[in-house]
């Protein structure tokens, strides 16, 4: 077997050396043979790309499909967002219109008990000291009214009414007259609001009732 194989050998390789169509023939099949060897790695490698193509395409699609969820996300937040700024306006309105009446309320009614009560006719509005508001101020002669006008009285709007009255006397002496009435129209009234206003000779009422008396400070001018 070794000697027929041996043989064998010498036989192709004095073909090789001296039958140039033989030689062609065995250099084409090798060339084949080396053309099919790489198609076959070839092969290989196309489908590993195809196999890595498809999981870009999975990865691809699972990104645009959070992308997608992140939009729906963000829409659905900017739509609350909307939602919550409308009902803000809405309160805001509201409360603006509340304590436009609770003033309007305030004004009308003081000025009727004043006129009742005194018999001094006052024209009432606001005011500004620097940036400070004072809802109901109003003058007739030698009668001054200064006041704040509140749906929930507590004793810190109180103190800021004296604050405000002293803040006239130092500022604006001039806006105050010899007799001074300061005045809270409230709809609910603390109990300790009510003891510190009766110290303090604020006079406070509401539409139906009051719930400290009408006292008169005079004031004199430095």
């Amino acid at each position: 077997m070794v000697e027929s194989t041996s043989r064998l050998k010498k036989d192709v390789l004095d073909l090789l050396e001296k039958d140039m169509e033989f030689r062609y023939a065995v250099a084409g099949f090798l060339g084949i043979s080396e053309i099919l060897r790489r198609l076959d790695k070839l092969e290989e490698s196309m489908v590993k790309l195809w196999e890595e193509v498809r999981a870009l395409r999975d990865d691809q699609r699972r990104l645009w499909e959070e992308v997608r969820a992140l939009r729906e996300g963000q829409n659905k937040l900017w739509e609350e967002m909307k939602d919550v700024r409308t009902t803000l306006r809405g309160v805001s309105a509201t409360l603006e219109r509340l304590t436009l009446t609770v003033e309007e309320e305030a004004r009308s009614t003081i000025r009727y008990r004043l006129k009742k009560e005194l018999g001094v006719e006052v024209e009432l509005g606001r005011i500004f000291i620097d940036t400070r508001e004072i809802d109901i101020y109003g003058v007739s002669d030698d009668l001054c009214v200064v006041g704040e006008a509140t749906i929930r009285l507590g004793v810190g709007l109180v103190r800021e009414l004296l604050d405000k009255v002293e803040l006239l006397k130092q500022k604006r002496p001039d806006l105050l007259r010899r007799r001074l009435v300061k005045v809270i129209f409230a709809d609910y009234v603390l109990p300790e609001a009510v003891e510190l206003a009766e110290k303090n000779s604020v006079w406070i009422l509401r539409w139906d009732r009051d719930l400290t008396p009408l006292r008169i400070e005079e004031f004199s001018p430095s």
